[in-house]
């Protein structure tokens, strides 16, 4: 008896994968739509950045210091030329990327 049932159990464990109904079938598909729609999105954000300028900032606040330092000298120099240095430094880093964008056709 025992045989019989492990013999029934593991014949219905091999056709029972046969035997799927349409809706997981329809829902393959739907995962496979959801993966390439997925891998499209990630492309496009690959292609299309929008930067927070924060690169730009760093670096335009550390050149503006050194060249507010060497123009005008002292501490206020110094302070006023990394200020203005970052706030450009910011602007062109975005004004880069949007033209990048632009290019990329985003």
């Amino acid at each position: 008896m025992k045989t019989k049932l492990t013999l029934a159990a593991l014949a219905f464990a091999i056709v029972a994968p046969t035997l799927t109904p349409p809706a997981a079938v329809a829902q393959s598909r739907d995962r496979r739509y959801d993966r390439e729609q997925r891998r499209d999105r990630d492309r496009y954000r690959e292609r299309c950045k929008k930067s927070s300028g924060t690169t730009g900032l760093i670096a335009g606040g550390a050149g503006g210091a050194l060249a507010g330092n060497a123009l005008g000298g002292g501490t206020l120099g110094t302070v006023a030329g990394g200020v203005g240095g970052a706030l450009l430094g910011r602007h062109l880093d975005k004004k880069h990327d949007a033209a990048q964008n632009r290019k990329n056709g985003c």
